[in-house]
Formats: structure tokens, sequence, C-alpha cells
């Protein structure tokens, strides 16, 4: 699927509450994981049907229910119908392509934002959609596929840690935002190692075609990332305004940190971006340095042939009588002014720093 994703022809007229899936489908069947926890106790189950999760809605402990697999048209609308959650809440949850945003709604709070994988892919870093929907005692989230991404979260359930089962679902969207925006830190870290590497270069390397190849592509990947990573800005940022009765004070506390965090991710962002530009104007310098002492060394050659060239051509030509045709050194004289001459301008070329 296009990295750079456009409204496919088929989408068009579609109702905005209509559940249709655009993206790859990335797994045979989905799976639901839930999480139950509270100060005291943590329970893991697996389900196969929304009816089964629908009794974790009525429970005064904290919920957080994972679906894995967004391409099942007929689960989102159980989703929708059980929760009492909008319709065109879950038609975004299946929207792979969907910009990072949030939306407050009346009973839920939707979070959208792409998961970047450290691994790449051939055409370059790879991400995934993340969906978040927060309600009063369940968070849902809803991934592509099923990973550990998020497993530093649940051992930290496990474990029992203080702040985390003390605190509400709001609390644990916020974890996971921090476990996404801590990625893109170590993606673009690991990716601006690479653009680095491009200053180490001797200056013959950077003549090299595929150089040029490498800069453009960096180049590609840097406005990808600034695609999906600077509206996250944008909806963290919402988040830390957000007025919503589901967010508890403190969580906007911890929301600075985040917020610290994405503008780390954007400066970074900005800083490689001009790398690049510097690395591609040094490449384009050093190319037209080569080419101009390429041309410098055609032009003193051209011109230095220029006069022999022309008593060749005097001496050369058909006419019976010319001066010191008949003469016995005239070959040898002719060579002599020619050479002379030869040295004469290379050494006014020399002096003129032409070369």
């Amino acid at each position: 699927m296009p990295r750079f994703i456009g409204k496919k022809k088929e989408e068009i007229g579609l109702s905005p509450g209509a559940l249709h899936f655009r993206g790859v489908r990335k797994m045979e069947k989905p799976l639901i994981r839930v999480i139950d926890f509270d100060q005291n106790n943590v329970s893991e189950f697996r389900y196969d049907t929304v009816k089964e999760i629908l009794k974790f809605k009525e429970t005064e402990t904290t919920t957080w229910i994972n679906i894995d697999g967004i391409h099942d048209r007929q689960l989102m609308q159980e989703i929708a119908d059980g929760f009492a959650i909008d319709r065109v809440i879950l038609d975004d949850v299946m929207n792979t392509g969907l910009r990072p945003v949030l939306i407050e709604h009346d009973n839920a709070v939707f979070i959208s934002l792409k998961m970047l994988n450290p691994q790449q892919s051939e055409e370059g870093i790879a991400y995934e959609q993340l969906s978040l929907i927060l309600t009063p005692r369940v968070l849902l989230s809803f991934q592509e596929r099923k990973g550990d991404f998020f497993e530093p979260v649940r051992n930290r359930i496990r474990q029992k840690k203080k702040r985390i089962v003390e605190a509400g679902p709001d609390y644990l969207a916020f974890a996971l935002m921090d476990v996404v925006i801590d990625n893109y830190i170590m993606v673009l870290s690991d990716f601006g190692e690479n653009i680095e590497t491009l200053d180490e270069d001797e200056p013959e390397t950077r003549m090299e075609r595929d150089v040029l190849d490498t800069i453009f592509r960096y180049k590609k990947e840097v406005s990808f990332l600034a695609k999906n990573m600077k509206p996250a800005r944008e909806l963290i940022l919402a988040f830390a305004k957000s007025d919503s009765d589901l967010l508890a004070p403190d969580t906007f506390f911890h929301l600075s940190e985040l917020k610290n965090n994405i503008s780390h991710v954007t400066e970074m962002l900005e800083n490689y971006r001009e790398v690049l530009t510097d690395q591609l104007n040094i490449y384009h310098t050093a190319a037209s340095s080569r080419l101009n002492d390429k041309m410098k060394f055609l032009t003193i050659f051209s011109v230095i042939f220029i006069p022999l060239t022309f008593l060749a051509g005097i001496y050369g030509t058909n006419f019976d009588y010319l001066p010191e045709l008949h003469f016995k050194y005239s070959y040898f004289i002719m060579w002599g002014v020619m050479v002379v001459l030869a040295v004469l301008m290379l050494v006014f070329f020399k002096r003129k720093k032409w070369f």
C-alpha cells in the first residue's frame, strides 16, 4: 500500500458512518486480548467474540481491550453497538491511512497515530496504524497485526506498578502513546546515524551516483516521517488542552513529558532535513567543482593547441611557393617555435594560477 496515501476511487461517495476497511489485511482472524486490573488483581483473557467482553463495561476495575486485526466489518459493528460508540469512530479505526488525530465525542475520546517499526521494509521505514478509544472504564486499542510493541506496558501492569494500576484508562492511553513517541525517538536516532555517516565519506566517494541516490532516499524518508510525526505533535497538544471528563487532572501532569518528547522529535526531524539539504548542496558543489576542473584542463589544452594548429595549417597548405618551404632546417625550426610557444603559454597560465 502506498506510504503517501490518498483516497481511492471506491471510497468516494461512501457515507461517513459506513464501515469500510482501507488498507492491507495483515491477519487472517482478529484477536481480542484483555487485561483487567486494579491495585490488587491483574487478569488476562483472550476472547473470540465481542459479546464476551461487554461485561467489562460494568466493572469497577480498569480494562484494556486490545484488538489485533481491524479488517472485520462485523466485529467493528458489534463493538460500536456493544459499547455505544459512534460508527464514524470505528470507520476511522478501519482506515489505515488516517492522519494522526484526536477527536472528542460525548462518551469517548478517539486517538489515531502511527507506530513506526525500527526494522525497515523494502520501501523504507515501516509503519502500522494504532487507534485508541478512551471510555470511562475501558480503553480499546486497535492494531493491524499482533505484536509485542506494548509489552513493556503489559509488564508494568503484571508487576502491579503503583502508578499504572492505580490510574484509570486515561493514564493507560498516555502510557501507550508514550511508548509510541519513545519509539519515534529511537527510529530517528537510528536513521540519524545513517545520515551522519554521509559526512564521513571522502570527497571522491561523495561524487558516486549511489551517494546521490542515498541522499534522495533519505530525504524521502524524512518527508514520510514528518507526514506522520508532525500531526502527532498537534494530537498531543490537543490532548493536553482537552477538557474531556474522561481525563483525570493527574493525567495532564504526565502529558507535559509527552509534549517535550514530541517536540524533541520534531526538532530532530528539522535538523536531519537541514543536514540532508546541506549534504545535497555539498554534493552539487563538489560536482560543479569537479566539472570546472575538467573544463579548465580542456580549455588550457585547447588554447595551447590553437596556435600550434594555426602554424601547422599554414605550412600544410598546397601553394607552390611558401617562405622557408625549401629551407634545409625549416621542419626543425617550426617544431622549435611550436614547443617554445607551448611552454611560454604554460608558464603564463601557471603564473596566472589557472591550474
